[in-house]
């Protein structure tokens, strides 16, 4: 076997996992489960996994896609039980396959959000929201390797809505995975930007899926 594919979730406590972080538990949770990954050649070997599209801390996800080799022949279908055994709470190996498509494929995700309001009115707030991200364009200070500048971020949000429910309003998006790539934490500071006055008072989001191009599962 070469190249290999995990999915799995990254759920409660979990999502305070960093990036790094994670790829440790990884190699920790090979180990213990007896597989051992496949390393790099040269003078700085490191075990060959990676993940498509980092979660950024304090975010869940139900679809993490993580890429790796293991040495010898094994038995993928026992590989998602003997993992999650292994790992930490909130951490779920859902499947594990030979890949066919590659991680540059991914181009939206699908996610949910939940934005909470302490005192303000879930379905006015539902409303206006819809109205705000309905612009043809949304104009926000965002951080780049060269410093602050101005980005449009209404290109990279393919579909948006927003429904009141239990704790505040829910927010079902699909949004750029990559080129460009737009973190759901922009849609929040996009409206401290530009609506304070609509802006959450705490905001949580949850991957739901990887797509592709046309809006196909990717896997």
């Amino acid at each position: 076997m070469d190249k290999l594919r995990l999915r799995f979730t990254k759920t409660g406590r979990a999502v305070y996992i960093s990036h790094l972080d994670l790829m440790h538990t990884m190699q920790r949770a090979f180990s213990r489960a007896g597989y051992a990954l496949k390393y790099s050649e040269g003078f700085n070997p490191h075990p060959q996994i990676s993940i498509a599209q980092p979660l950024s801390v304090g975010a869940a996800s139900l679809c993490e896609i993580m890429d790796f080799k293991l040495n010898g022949e094994n038995d993928l279908s026992a590989l998602p039980e003997k993992l999650s055994a292994v790992m930490p709470e909130g951490i779920t190996v859902l499947e594990a396959y030979e890949p066919k498509r590659k991680p540059a494929e991914i181009k939206w995700l699908e996610i949910e959000g939940l934005f909470e309001y302490d005192e303000r009115d879930a379905e006015k707030m539902a409303d206006e929201l819809a109205g705000f991200f309905a612009a043809e364009e949304i104009v926000i200070s965002k951080k780049t390797k060269r410093g602050m500048g101005e980005t449009d971020i209404r290109p990279a949000i393919s579909r948006i809505a927003f429904a009141a429910c239990e704790g505040g309003v829910k927010v079902s998006a699909v949004i750029s995975a990559q080129e460009p790539t737009l973190n759901p934490e922009l849609l929040a500071d996009a409206l401290r930007q530009k609506k304070p006055e609509l802006a959450p008072d705490f905001a949580r989001f949850t991957r739901l899926e990887t797509l592709d191009k046309n809006g196909e599962v990717f896997r």
